[in-house]
Formats: C-alpha cells, structure tokens, sequence
C-alpha cells in the first residue's frame, strides 16, 4: 500500500513538472498554429462521426426506455422528453462522452507520443534545442480544450433529434408531448454546466495520455501498455472529477 501511494505521488510530481514544461510560450508561434489546427482536425474533427452517431442511438433508448418504464396515467405525458434532455444534458453529452472519447482520442494521443519516445524522435527534438513538451503537447491540450465545447453541443442536439426520431418514425411517443416536455423547466444553466465539465475532462483526455506516452520505457510492447495505461487512467479521473463538478456547479 506503501510503495503503492510512494509510486503514485512520484507519477503526479513528474506529470506536474512534464506539464510545467508543456505550458510555456511557444517558440514560434506560427509552426504551433500550423500544429493546433492539425490536431482539432485528427483529434476533434475526427470524432465528430462517433459523437453523432452514438448520442443520436442514446437519445433515441433513453426516449423509449422513459416512455415504456416510466410513464403511467399518474404522470404527465410529457415526462419522457423532459427526463431524456436532463439525462442527455447533464451526464450524457459531457460526461459518458467523455468517457467514450477518452478511450478513442486517449490511446491515440499515448501511442503517438509513445511511438516518438521509442524511436528516440523526442531525444532528437531535445539535442536540437527544442521543448518538446511543448512542442507534441500543447497542441493537442489546446485543440481539445477548443473542440470538445463544440462536440458537447452537437451531442446534446443529436441525442434530442434520436428522441424525435423514435415519435415520428416509432411512434413511441407523440411529438408534442416530446416537445412540452424538452420544453418543461428549460434551465440555461446546465447548457453551460455541461460545457464546463467537458473542459475539465478534454484537459484530462489530452493530458494525462500525453503523459504516459511521454515517458514510456522499452519498445513496441510498451507503448501498448501505456496506451491502455492512459485510457484506465483518464476514465477513473473523469468519473472522480464528474462527481466533485457535478456537487460544485449543482
């Protein structure tokens, strides 16, 4: 238990100074613009696929699982729609999304990194003078800190387009009685709660991976297991970090 939390506590101080390193201004300021755009478009743009495709499948169950298991002649019929936009606002579209995206764009990001580090790319960066912290880091902190805002959005909008595909085209519900209920009690707040707790967890996604491959060990092999490594990591912080958000911005 010793060893374990002497380990942990050194993994969290060199995580701190990699990132102390990360966070500095950049040298040339035009080649970190040509490596931001880069990565929204290989991080964010990428998964913009996904996104849409799994919250439209999820609005359209979280629509039909209220309708079928919740709905009764005590309660109005409006209740299916409001409980799939709180669901789909406050825990699906900025934190299960997360979850999902941590392990697509996390492994990406370690493999990357962990690739450059064994093949000695990143002590080749070093001998000519270059933060390379910076320089294979920041990027992708800052694109995903940029992008994930937006995906939180598009995901909430598809999620509620699933629901309306289930009233037209599955007849689950009746359109207006989904509409009331998207309707009922609308509170802006959560729109933007839900932004910035996927702030929070677009820093740990792009991060703690980050990370992992940075200071990988060995060969090939190692790079695997530290790409599954920063997946665990990053899902087990998110899911900490949702419950310490969720009671501070509630």
């Amino acid at each position: 238990m010793i060893n374990l939390l002497n380990k942990s506590l050194t993994s969290f101080g060199k995580f701190l100074i990699l990132m102390g390193r990360t966070f500095k201004r950049p040298e040339r300021l035009r080649m970190f613009a040509k490596e931001y755009i880069k990565e929204m478009a290989q991080l964010g743009v990428n998964s913009i696929g996904i996104v849409l495709l799994i919250s439209f499948f999820i609005g359209a169950v979280i629509c039909i699982q209220m309708k079928l298991n919740i709905q009764s002649p005590w309660m109005p019929r409006w209740v299916s729609g409001y409980t799939t936009r709180e669901i789909m606002l406050l825990e699906f579209s900025s934190s299960i999304m997360c979850l999902i995206l941590a392990g697509k764009v996390g492994s990406n990001i370690a493999s990357e990194i962990g690739t450059m580090r064994v093949t000695q790319q990143i002590d080749a960066l070093d001998i000519m003078g270059i933060n390379s912290a910076n320089y294979l880091i920041l990027p992708k902190i800052m694109a995903m800190l940029t992008i994930m805002p937006i995906l939180v959005v598009f995901s909430s909008a598809m999620g509620i387009m699933g629901a309306y595909g289930t009233a037209y085209i599955g007849h689950i519900i009746v359109p207006d009685d989904l509409t009331l209920g998207l309707q009922h009690s609308f509170q802006p707040w959560f729109v933007w709660m839900s932004i910035i707790k996927s702030l929070f967890f677009a820093f740990i996604i792009s991060a703690v991976p980050s990370y992992f491959g940075y200071t990988v060990e060995g060969g090939s092999v190692n790079v695997g297991k530290a790409s599954t490594d920063a997946v665990v990591c990053s899902s087990v912080l998110i899911l900490f970090s949702d419950v310490f958000l969720t009671q501070l911005l509630s």
